[in-house]
């Protein structure tokens, strides 16, 4: 397990303490799990679950459909 060392100034401190206390965290505990969130590469749950709870939202071709004809591109 790695360590790292961080200053911070002493509002910033502050406040870090008072977040990890009222999460009854260690102030480490805290700011790695606070890295943790920022470095996962998955959505959460609650975003996976709202998959298809639209029903009425539109394709793709329903929205392309008012867009009219793209233009030819030039030969380069």
């Amino acid at each position: 397990m790695g360590q790292v060392t961080i200053y911070l100034e002493e509002d910033i401190e502050q406040k870090m303490v008072s977040a990890a206390k009222s999460a009854q965290l260690s102030k480490s505990k805290w700011i790695a799990k606070i890295i943790q969130d920022k470095v996962v590469n998955e959505w959460p749950q609650s975003v996976v679950e709202l998959a298809g709870s639209w029903e009425d939202f539109p394709n793709i071709d329903d929205i392309r459909k008012n867009e009219g004809e793209d233009s030819n591109r030039e030969v380069l």
